[in-house]
């Protein structure tokens, strides 16, 4: 008998890095591979324990061989007859912000324990046209000491030399972590895109950097990581040196023709007394205009992909699989099916955090 969990994150961040919203959608899916008309109950608890779940665990929904009479009465109680093969057994919805409206300026996002926390700065250089992205990796402690490790089998326990296996609720294990990051249209490509690690790359036709990191570098010691590129725009959008003089060759200057030939004409000594002062001037008054031009190309959002195994984001755990032998029929004398539970936290673009 087997129990696979699996909880989808959908959470939106502020640019402080407060959250907004934050939920958590799951799915039980369960397998009895036991012969004859199998009884089963699954327990299911909260982090605070069962008093709470029916209110934890927001808009419930039943297989139909679910008897919800049970579930009312003693809510956590998953007491079903299961039909042949792999099947949905619920699914439910948990606000991973359990706050009153008065309280939600003082909550950040390690209060929601992701295992990954986004930061992005925009309008850096000289004229404003870079960007950097910080990623922080969270560890994520395990529980080995919980029941799912202890009463469901060997899928929580320690491996062969003592060390528990990854991807268990002794020892949950991060990968597919993917940054993606949305530009405007008008940004035509990006130089020098320098990750600290992984790989990052731009696709031009639909507007997007991805930045991959491999699980080899999650598991190392570090845990910051940083992305930094340039962003460039449509080529009418860069400003011509001289507007009143389209030639480039320098016929928009008035010359005297009547004064001798060795005499140096008025508006170049001019222009040598406050060359120095025009070209700051005119540099300041450029990087200016060229920073407001950059503005509107700076990203708005970027969004994080990944998956942990043996995590799960609400904290929701099951507790145990009985299996009644005195209700089921059709088992085999002294029968001890093998029980066994997996957890999965999945974020497709789910945690996004705006700019």
């Amino acid at each position: 008998m087997y129990a696979d969990v699996v909880e989808t994150l959908s959470v939106t961040l502020a640019p402080s890095g407060r959250p907004l919203a934050a939920f958590a959608n799951g799915t039980i899916a369960f397998t009895a591979k036991v012969s004859g008309v199998p009884d089963i109950t699954v327990n299911l608890t909260s982090p605070s324990g069962k008093h709470n779940l029916g209110s934890f665990m927001e808009l419930p929904v039943f297989h139909p061989c679910v008897r919800l009479n049970r579930w009312k009465e003693r809510p956590g109680e998953l007491s079903f007859i299961p039909p042949d093969g792999r099947f949905i057994l619920a699914g439910y919805e948990v606000d991973l912000l359990p706050f009153t409206s008065g309280k939600s300026g003082n909550l950040s996002s390690s209060s929601l324990k992701l295992p990954v926390n986004l930061e992005m700065k925009t309008g850096m250089g000289p004229t404003g046209s870079e960007f950097e992205v910080r990623l922080q990796v969270n560890k994520i402690f395990g529980t080995p000491g919980s029941s799912s490790s202890s009463q469901l089998g060997r899928g929580g326990g320690p491996g062969r030399l003592g060390s528990p296996h990854p991807g268990t609720p002794a020892s949950p294990s991060l990968d597919d972590l993917v940054v993606t990051i949305p530009l405007p249209t008008d940004v035509r490509n990006l130089s020098d895109i320098r990750p600290s690690r992984g790989d990052a790359s731009f696709n031009p036709g639909q507007g997007i950097l991805e930045w991959h990191i491999p699980a080899k570098e999650l598991s190392g010691p570090t845990s910051h990581f940083g992305l930094r590129s340039t962003v460039v725009g449509a080529l009418s959008n860069e400003p011509q040196e001289d507007a009143f003089d389209p030639s480039g060759f320098g016929f928009g200057q008035d010359y005297s023709y009547n004064e001798p030939y060795q005499s140096v004409p008025v508006a170049s000594v001019a222009q040598g007394n406050h060359g120095s002062k025009a070209k700051e001037s005119g540099s300041g008054e450029q990087d200016a205009k060229k920073a407001a031009q950059n503005k509107i190309l700076m990203p708005s959002s970027a969004s994080v992909n990944f998956s942990v195994k043996g995590w799960l984001a609400s904290g929701l755990k099951v507790d145990s699989i009985v299996l009644d032998t005195r209700k089921s029929r059709g088992l085999g004398e002294g029968v001890k099916p093998y029980k066994g539970v997996k957890y999965l936290t999945v974020s497709k673009g789910g945690v996004e955090l705006r700019c």
